[in-house]
């Protein structure tokens, strides 16, 4: 549980689905972790009657600095910090005889926005099937604070790091990429309704294209 939207209505969903007392939420703030959604977590979580756990993910990155060259890229250093996450979340795992459930949305997924063996790793995506826009739509119907649906969505792997900003698009129009693709539109079409470049869904269709390893099995000679 980080505090936005997509893991907020995670938690929600197995509470009401498999009862609040099968549910155990994990919240692993570092450094830049801002304050604010480390409350709303622990508030939303008394909300949901769950268990909670925190786990100061500080000291756990800290101890990897004995790898080669690490902080050099910050892209690297991200990614291993998810994987730090998921390693974590398998442990309780373990520990307790429970599922990950995973947070990713479809817009994610298509787009490749996760860590391989990071946050891409998970035992159920109960999302997997929503798009951005969607998860936000269902995250009102079902009454989560607005505060949450309106945050910035963000992985925390640096200060400043948002998900748009790294993707190069906002979520609305990579929704609008993604759904008019499945209608079977061309990319000309595309770029006519949304008002974006015909470089910039080319961009979006290569994207999902080059990120496919992503979502398939490793490959078997």
């Amino acid at each position: 549980m980080s505090g936005g939207v997509d893991s907020s209505l995670v938690a929600l969903l197995c509470a009401r689905a498999l009862g609040p007392k099968r549910v155990l939420g994990i919240h692993m703030p570092d450094k830049f972790t801002d304050p604010s959604d480390s409350e709303d977590v622990k508030v939303l979580s008394r909300k949901l009657k769950i268990r909670l756990e925190v786990v100061d993910l500080e000291p756990i990155v800290r101890a990897f600095r004995v790898l080669p060259r690490l902080g050099e890229s910050k892209i690297a250093l991200g990614n291993l910090k998810a994987r730090i996450r998921m390693a974590i979340l398998y442990y309780y795992a373990n520990l307790l005889g429970y599922l990950v459930v995973g947070t990713s949305n479809r817009s994610e997924l298509r787009a490749g926005y996760f860590t391989k063996y990071g946050d891409g790793a998970s035992d159920l995506l109960p999302l997997g099937s929503l798009y951005k826009t969607q998860v936000r739509e269902l995250a009102r119907e079902l009454g989560l604070p607005e505060r949450i649906i309106q945050k910035v969505p963000s992985a925390g792997f640096w200060p400043g790091q948002t998900d748009e900003g790294e993707l190069g698009i906002s979520y609305e129009k990579l929704d609008g990429i993604y759904m008019r693709l499945d209608e079977g539109k061309s990319p000309q079409q595309i770029a006519r309704e949304l008002g974006v470049s015909i470089r910039t869904v080319r961009d979006i269709i290569q994207r999902e294209r080059q990120t496919e390893h992503k979502r398939v099995p490793p490959p078997t000679p």
